[in-house]
């Protein structure tokens, strides 16, 4: 069964890492959650941790390869356009604008829980 994210403390402390631009830390925080899932809530935390861990190679690294983010868009295409209140398409646009301009910061926004989520 999974887990409520929004309590989990590990998928909130990946949060505030990521928004802060820290995302080698967002990348570990949310494997605690990713290890105990199992099918979209798993694929849709494996698309996040891949989507950190392509923007600090990036900017820790400067690699310019993408092969992170291409593979996030592997488990994104399970995904709805928006799961678990985050909108995954404009954060994969914000990514991947981000991956060209190191003054720009992708946000894991979660929206208001609604009536279909």
């Amino acid at each position: 069964m999974p887990t409520d994210l929004t309590t989990d403390p590990h998928w909130l402390a990946g949060v505030r890492h990521f928004n802060a631009g820290q995302w080698w830390e967002a990348h570990e925080a949310w494997e605690q959650p990713w290890a105990r899932e199992q099918g979209t809530p798993r694929d849709f935390l494996q698309a996040l941790i891949l989507l950190a861990a392509a923007l600090h190679k990036r900017w820790a690294h400067g690699s310019t390869a993408h092969r992170n983010l291409y593979k996030a868009d592997v488990y994104l295409a399970r995904l709805p356009g928006v799961y678990a209140g985050v909108d995954l398409t404009a954060l994969r646009a914000e990514v991947w604008a981000a991956l060209h301009d190191p003054a720009l910061r992708p946000q894991v926004v979660a929206a208001p829980a609604g009536p279909a989520d």
